[in-house]
């Protein structure tokens, strides 16, 4: 097979690559974008779309449960819905599909090559590629790893039969009777919601001694009230062991050093994701690490010269946009632009129900760093939109400097704050303060009240509390 070469070389079509591969097109450099699976990478194909589209399945099945039970404040009865799980699931790979058949297409309108294959390196300016047929080597002047990240998987619940990982999750297509969740962290509460309210019996087990442990408690507050109205059964401060002989249950080790049994159909391991960075030859170019990812500067450049790392296998956070902004800002560095990583933000949202988003410093992060402040709190309670939606629960938290107002902290929890987490990143970014969203008109009646109404009563006058 004749051999390639090319300007700039991705190495993985997921957020971050198939990103730097359009936009290295749109800016004419000649690009050449390998990848083994779809196009997409694990966001697109099995991680944030395809769960977002279980989820919200799973809500309309919920929704249509409540009615048919009559306990709702809208005088609305219907008659019990039933679910098919298939169903649903081909629904969720319609939409994937589409997305993926989109991202080729704007590959394509941009010019860029694909090459299918598993790429390893040979030197820093080359790369073999395993394809269905033959070895095709590809050299380029300069590369761009984007391999992303993996499920963590435990020594002693090895992924298959009973045991599954995210990926397997979105795809069965019956429902399980008992799911227990190892991992109460985003990914696990976001499936086991959902799986709940399609009405499995879920059990969640977590070592630390809470749930969504890297968010502040107040936010998850509300989290577990709904965990508990869906009778999800949480266990903290306990640990998974394994399973029984029978290998139909998991064993769990509890604080007190007692062991339970608690029966699966399925046992859903998500304890965290690590970076892809095993199979790709990069023994061959030896770069420097930060732990087990791959360490970079603010320009995404690696310890090679012509060498850049975006996404997961950069390490935290792993968003998928964070590494999407990661492969735009490189293909214009390539390009000759001069750009760098200077982001004040990067918005993190778990879809539970309510959803939680955090843009900024936390509370206690702007205590640790010395920084007095203001905080105001506006709960969805006293918000007009959110009280005729029946959706109550939450509140937004704005947090700014004591001594200039300026804002360095966003965070909410709240029915569809998902949509709000653009509008924080941009007022931080924009070096927003209380006075500035106080003095903004928000439209009503919207959710996006309470964040003005935040501001207000940072300032010591909110309005509507």
């Amino acid at each position: 097979m004749k051999d390639i070469s090319c300007r700039l070389l991705v190495l993985g079509a997921g957020p971050g690559g198939y990103v730097c591969a359009i936009r290295a097109g749109q800016l004419g450099i000649d690009t050449v974008l390998v990848e083994a699976k779809k196009p997409g990478g694990t966001c697109l194909n099995v991680g944030c779309i395809p769960s977002k589209a279980l989820i919200h399945a799973a809500d309309e099945f919920d929704k249509a449960m409540h009615f048919a039970s009559g306990r709702n404040p809208f005088g609305i009865s219907s008659g019990k819905p039933a679910l098919d799980l298939s169903k649903t699931i081909a629904w969720k790979d319609g939409v994937v599909g589409r997305l993926t058949t989109g991202v080729s297409a704007l590959l394509k309108k941009g010019g860029v090559k694909i090459v299918e294959g598993w790429g390893k390196f040979r030197d820093g300016k080359t790369v073999e590629v395993e394809t269905q047929t033959g070895l095709q080597v590809i050299r380029a002047a300069e590369i761009v790893i984007a391999t992303g990240s993996a499920a963590v998987e435990l020594p002693f619940l090895p992924f298959g039969g009973r045991v599954i990982s995210s990926t397997e999750a979105l795809a069965l297509t019956q429902l399980p009777r008992n799911l227990v969740v190892v991992g109460a962290g985003y990914i696990g509460l976001e499936l086991g919601t959902a799986f709940a309210k399609l009405g499995a019996k879920v059990s969640v087990v977590e070592a630390l001694s809470r749930v969504l442990p890297q968010y502040d408690a107040e936010l998850t507050r509300p989290v577990g009230k709904r965990l508990r109205e869906l009778d999800v059964e949480v266990m903290t401060d306990a640990r998974a062991k394994g399973l029984n002989p029978k290998g139909e249950a998991l064993i769990v080790e509890t604080a007190d050093g007692r062991k339970k049994t608690l029966a699966a159909d399925k046992i859903l391991v998500t304890v965290g994701r690590k970076p892809m960075t095993e199979g790709f030859g990069l023994e061959a170019i030896d770069l420097d690490r930060d732990g087990a990812f791959l360490r970079i500067d603010d320009k995404c450049r690696s310890s090679m010269r012509g060498v850049y790392a975006i996404g997961d296998v950069t390490g935290e956070p792993m968003l998928a946009h964070r590494a999407m902004a990661q492969g735009e800002m490189v293909a214009e560095v390539v390009a000759g632009e001069k750009r760098a990583w200077d982001k004040i933000s990067i918005p993190a949202i778990c879809f539970t129900d309510p959803e939680i988003v955090t843009a900024g410093l936390s509370p206690d992060e702007a205590k640790a760093a010395g920084i007095e402040t203001k905080i105001g709190v506006f709960p969805f309670q006293a918000n007009g939109r959110a009280l005729t939606m029946t959706k109550e629960a939450g509140f937004i938290r704005v947090i700014a400097r004591a001594d200039n107002h300026l804002i360095i902290g966003i965070q909410g929890v709240g029915d569809g704050i998902s949509e709000l987490g653009g509008d924080f990143s941009l007022a931080l970014e924009m070096g927003t303060r209380l006075e500035d969203v106080a003095g903004t008109i928000h439209p009503h009646p919207t959710r996006s009240e309470a964040f003005l109404e935040a501001s207000l009563r940072a300032l010591g006058h909110a309005l509507h509390i």
